[in-house]
């Protein structure tokens, strides 16, 4: 449970300065679409550092490998999926977009995990 508040934690932070990063350091250095594709990145990292959060604070009500499950693959889904567009946004580098559909597919497999342990133990 702590780890994951601690992975969550700082998620959440790397995704405010991330976010911030974007706005005022790239603006103007990238093109409009490569802002989109960073903006994109920010949003989904954020929305999956919440789906951290409330992971760890379901495990302090239950011990279950579906919540260990789905913590680990929300994190992996971050790095695969945010930051394959975090490098692809300022460098272009098409084989980098590539990585970025399996980060969407290990959320979605945390968040059917998520939902069965929602299911299963609460």
């Amino acid at each position: 449970m702590k780890l994951f508040l601690l992975i969550g934690i700082i998620n959440g932070f790397l995704a405010v300065v991330l976010g911030a990063f974007g706005a005022h350091g790239l603006e103007g250095k990238i093109s409009e679409k490569a802002l989109k594709t960073w903006d994109k990145a920010v949003t989904y990292q954020m929305f999956h550092t919440v789906a951290l959060l409330i992971t760890a604070l379901l495990m302090a009500k239950t011990q279950s490998g579906l919540l260990t499950g789905a913590g680990w693959l929300f994190f992996i889904g971050i790095l695969l999926f945010s930051g394959s567009l975090y490098i692809y946004a300022p460098t272009g580098i098409k084989a980098l977009a590539m990585i970025t559909p399996f980060g969407g597919l290990t959320f979605l497999v945390g968040w059917a995990l998520l939902g069965i342990a929602v299911v299963k133990y609460l």
